[in-house]
């Protein structure tokens, strides 16, 4: 093949693979990756973490990996970082953490059948854990979470005050159609970027600390249900903002999670 042949048809390769692949802008001027096609997977992946935790910054940092680049093929990372509230003492209190993010990541130990909590902990469409610092045990939870059965789950913005609340519309496909026997809760939630902390105490004491996808809200707004016409949900529900949240930086995660295994059967979000 002549080399002008040879240089128009990679540059075409070029031109191909640049396409297949969009960019959308992430605060501190990362840029999280989403492919165009084929269509990607959502897998919600918590982080339950704490700025009073040593081995935990590792951890934020891989979340934070996932979020902004979405390294693994055909799978949509949707992070929700979860700050507990047991690691506040020795002087630090962690202004992200929640006791309502401990009694998340409780449940879990029960359903996991686990010993006890630890931070960092990753899990992986609330049906498997790992250390949030086992970066190899996670990528291969997430690959194959999304190689399991989907529930669609469909979420829209709709009217504003402008300020402080907004309504957003989900809807859930059909939960038989997945193979899905029993009930299950419609979760939405709001998480925020681009959060830091100048640790003056505790075990990160000195530390500049930084976060992805701090979560900040979660709230139930309904159940689909596993029997019955398609969609199994269809609602609207107002979620408030606190003005001390930047609004450029807020994304709004709607999932449906089933309520015996706290298995997460399918996951949406978007930009506020």
């Amino acid at each position: 093949m002549p080399k002008s042949n040879r240089s128009s048809m990679l540059l075409a390769v070029l031109s191909c693979l640049a396409c297949a692949f969009s960019a959308q802008a992430a605060p501190g001027g990362a840029t999280r990756a989403v492919a165009t096609t084929p269509e990607r997977t959502p897998v919600i992946v918590e982080l339950f973490s704490s700025e009073g935790c040593s081995s935990c910054p590792p951890a934020d940092a891989y979340l934070k990996k996932l979020e902004t680049q979405q390294p693994i093929p055909g799978v949509d990372v949707i992070a929700l970082e979860e700050h507990v509230d047991y690691w506040n003492h020795d002087g630090w209190v962690d202004p992200f953490s929640s006791v309502s993010w401990t009694y998340r990541q409780q449940e879990y130990v029960s359903k996991l059948r686990l010993s006890t909590e630890y931070t960092p902990e990753m899990v992986v469409d609330g049906e498997s854990q790992t250390s949030g610092n086992d970066t190899t045990t996670a990528y291969a939870l997430i690959v194959r979470a999304a190689q399991q059965p989907q529930v669609k789950v469909t979420l829209a913005a709709g009217k504003s005050d402008g300020k402080d609340a907004q309504d957003f519309s989900v809807a859930v496909g059909n939960l038989a159609a997945a193979g899905v026997r029993g009930d299950a809760d419609v979760w939405l939630a709001v998480t925020e970027d681009g959060l830091h902390s100048s640790v003056s105490a505790g075990e990160n004491a000195g530390r500049n600390l930084y976060h992805a996808a701090v979560l900040r809200s979660l709230k139930k707004i309904g159940v689909a249900k596993a029997h019955g016409d398609s969609p199994s949900f269809n609602g609207e529900s107002r979620v408030k903002f606190n003005s001390h949240w930047n609004p450029a930086n807020l994304r709004v995660v709607a999932f449906v999670q089933e309520k015996h295994s706290l298995k997460i059967l399918g996951a949406a979000e978007i930009q506020r």
